[in-house]
């Protein structure tokens, strides 16, 4: 029985963690669950899988939580998250918390050697050198979640990295890949969150509209491989069947193809090394035809080449990259800045910093900080 904490159980990737463990009852228990403030279905995931504790990342929130439930430890804030990361009963942490929220807990999980099963990939992004440091440190692991890392990891598992000549990641394209710069002019809220074949949050679903989304991952396959950005290249394919590819020296590709569905990859995570039955529908091929495969468009999407930039950069870049990014896309969310701005504003915060040696945690918080004070004052003055 794998005891399991879920980070973000109320998002998309912990639904989808909870239905995978609602197949398998007998081979997974739920003993942590936290969301950020949606009490009422994490009242629901309460009842029917009774943790030991949750955390709820907003104290009035869970104040509320707390008058309709006794028997489960409700905890608050970020020591809350903090605790349901390294509770001693969990040997396996799903890290599911979008955006920069997820790093100190997943940081946390990493130093009480569990096992972390990795959908928040903005920790790698913001702090791949002390996170890769820490997992040696405390003996601890990182099985990726994402699709496309997922994909890499079973491509590559068992197999000489010296034998690998590159890494290709899939993305869809988004919404948008069709339309011309003009077209691009007018898009609206709505828009951007109608992606073409994956349900997601609000804020992954834009930075797939982006494609930043693809440039974090270009970012998190170099911390998780420790492969050079050179050898890490990007594939549009609209229809998410063929997850992501591994070259290798001889010239010859593997590839794991699946439908796009996110309870692929979190139950191969659960359950690595063995896999578990009736997770996906069937891939059939034949019904599917046709896969199409093209080269990003840099200069339409220019975000996926700012993800180039500060990783080639190293140090800091990165960091200042997503702070910049999460700021912008809250802002186009809230209808402050239009959606061809994000990419401006983001160049602009990124070519403003000098990235830094990461030395220390607050090395990356300091960047983050400095970020999200340059988005201020760039937002204001316009």
């Amino acid at each position: 029985m794998k005891r399991v904490s879920i980070l973000g159980s109320t998002g998309s990737i912990g639904r989808s963690t909870l239905e995978v463990i609602r197949k398998y009852p007998d081979r997974f228990e739920v003993v942590a669950l936290s969301t950020g403030r949606n009490i009422e279905l994490l009242l629901e995931q309460i009842k029917e899988f009774r943790p030991r504790a949750v955390a709820v990342s907003d104290h009035e929130k869970a104040e509320i939580l707390r008058t309709h439930i006794s028997d489960v430890r409700v905890l608050s804030g970020l020591d809350g998250l903090l605790s349901v990361a390294s509770l001693e009963e969990a040997d396996f942490v799903v890290s599911a918390i979008s955006g920069s929220a997820g790093l100190l807990p997943t940081l946390q999980a990493i130093r009480t050697g569990k096992t972390v099963g990795l959908a928040n990939k903005e920790t790698l992004v913001m702090a791949g050198e002390i996170v890769k440091r820490e997992l040696k440190l405390y003996n601890s692991r990182l099985i990726p979640i994402d699709s496309e890392h997922s994909a890499i990891f079973q491509c590559l598992e068992g197999r000489d990295p010296s034998t690998v000549r590159r890494l290709i990641l899939t993305a869809s394209g988004g919404p948008f890949r069709e339309l011309s710069a003009e077209q691009m002019n007018n898009i609206d809220v709505t828009d951007a969150l109608n992606h073409p074949t994956w349900n997601m949050g609000r804020k992954i679903t834009i930075d797939s509209a982006t494609l930043m989304n693809k440039g974090l991952e270009v970012i998190e396959a170099h911390f998780l491989f420790d492969f050079s950005p050179d050898a890490i290249e990007v594939i549009i394919h609209p229809q998410s069947i063929v997850h992501s590819l591994v070259e290798f020296i001889d010239g010859s590709i593997l590839a794991q193809l699946s439908v796009p569905d996110m309870k692929g990859p979190i139950a191969y995570a659960l359950s690595y090394p063995e896999r578990l039955e009736n997770i996906l529908q069937e891939c059939s091929l034949a019904e599917i035809g046709t896969l199409i495969f093209e080269r990003p468009d840099i200069h339409r999407f220019p975000c996926l080449g700012y993800a180039y930039e500060a990783l080639r950069l190293g140090g800091t870049a990165p960091t200042v990259l997503n702070a910049a990014n999460e700021m912008a896309v809250d802002a186009f969310l809230k209808g402050i800045i239009p959606f061809v701005k994000i990419p401006v504003i983001i160049e602009e915060i990124l070519h403003a910093h000098t990235p830094q040696s990461i030395n220390t945690l607050e090395d990356v918080l300091e960047a983050d900080r400095w970020a999200r004070r340059k988005f201020n004052e760039i937002v204001e003055v316009r």
